[in-house]
């Protein structure tokens, strides 16, 4: 098949993990929620699980199957023979309900572990299934709203004043001052459920306590550890990730700002919504705030157990109206562009770019139109000039160059 056009329209897939709001995306999609299903997540790739569509020749045909088939116009060859696909995934979140707490491997660790597991013949969606491929997971988030995430461990001698100020962990004192971090996390992590329940009951009670009087803030870890609990009461098992609220970097990112998260650091989303683009994987281990199988031994072993500063990218202009926020991956770069009335933007795709409109409207190359929430596809070498008669804020996700 011959390609004449280079940009077509692409639609997304919602994804409704319990996780997410009711509202934001089905208003950013202009889709009413007559459900009211939790929208958690608007997917823009081409993952075997849930593939966008391309508007070709009046039809909605799938962007992976274009892919599979005609590799070398979709992706380049450069993309194809490093990657064998599409490697990024392209995402809008919201952010209702707190993420379970995470760690991603390394792609050679992930190569190793999804092989291990194979070998075990471990079926793909069993529950206890670690690594569902061979990829790496490597993902940055842009902040649309106000957002909270926990983000590595504390410094080492904030860590040790949190467990002291807290008298319900200050058991745990002496361990961190000898030991470190790793045994400390360790400890907690392999603590028997009858111990999790003792030291952390009366913190999340003090916690819900200290909610309710509202003397305390988003950055104090309490209120999240409330918020877990808030709604549906203390049930009889306390979840160990809690654990995790005090002991990680409590961050907030304003709209406009970036986190990236590398492998082995352990991190959770907490609230908001955002723009998130990562490698094309479902690598993930787990720590807790999840019902779902934490495996402690793996995820010790790919755990980084050091103190982080967290970095808050502002993004880096690069021309006009655009400012990229620098990734050290080969797998996906990731812009923002503001346009205006007095301001256009040009551009030439040299891979696979894809754009979502989160904020007003514009014109591709004066005849395809797109508005709040809609997307576009740029295939390499696509050329295009874009117009909005006002302000008009687009996220573009690509490849960098190879």
């Amino acid at each position: 098949m011959t390609f004449n056009e280079r940009i077509f329209k692409l639609k997304g897939v919602v994804q409704h993990y319990a996780w997410g709001g009711l509202e934001f995306i089905p208003s950013l999609l202009g889709e009413p929620n007559k459900a009211e299903q939790p929208c958690a997540e608007y997917w823009m790739g081409a993952h075997p699980s849930a593939p966008s569509l391309l508007l070709l020749n009046q039809e909605w045909v799938s962007l992976k199957k274009l892919i599979d088939e005609h590799p070398n116009q979709i992706i380049t060859s450069a993309v194809q023979d490093r990657f064998g696909e599409l490697p990024y995934l392209f995402k809008v979140l919201d952010v209702s309900d707190m993420l379970s707490i995470q760690v991603h491997p390394t792609k050679a660790e992930a190569e190793k572990g999804f092989d291990a597991e194979e070998a075990a013949g471990i079926a793909l969606n069993a529950p206890n299934r670690n690594y569902k491929d061979r990829n790496h997971k490597p993902e940055v988030m842009v902040a649309l709203s106000e957002f909270w995430l926990l983000h590595g461990f504390k410094k080492t001698s904030i860590l040790a004043d949190t467990i002291e100020m807290n008298i319900e962990l200050s058991v745990l004192l002496p361990l961190f001052k000898k030991e470190g971090i790793k045994a400390l996390y360790q400890f907690v992590m392999e603590m028997d459920q009858s111990d999790v329940n003792a030291v952390l009951m009366p913190l999340v009670k003090k916690a819900l306590r200290l909610k309710l009087d509202g003397s305390i803030t988003k950055t104090d870890p309490a209120w999240w550890a409330a918020k877990l609990y808030e709604k549906t009461g203390i049930p009889e098992n306390i979840d160990r990730g809690i654990f995790s609220i005090y002991f990680f970097n409590i961050v907030k990112v304003n709209p406009g700002e970036a986190v990236f998260q590398k492998a082995g650091v352990p991190h959770a989303y907490l609230e908001g919504q955002n723009i998130e683009l990562m490698a094309n994987s479902d690598n993930v281990l787990r720590a807790g705030l999840t019902p779902k199988h934490v495996d402690v031994a793996e995820l010790m072993k790919h755990t980084l157990f050091e103190e982080v500063i967290p970095d808050i990218m502002q993004g880096k202009p690069i021309q006009r109206g655009e400012r990229v926020y620098p990734c050290p991956v080969a797998d996906f770069g990731i812009s923002k562009i503001d346009l205006s009335a007095d301001h256009n933007f040009a551009g030439c795709a040299y891979s696979l770019e894809i754009l979502i409109v989160t904020a007003g409207g514009m014109v591709v190359n004066n005849k395809l139109a797109l508005k709040r929430g809609e997307v576009v596809a740029m295939l390499p070498g696509a050329e295009y000039n874009l117009t909005a008669s006002g302000t008009c804020t687009l996220f573009k996700a690509f490849v960098p160059s190879l």
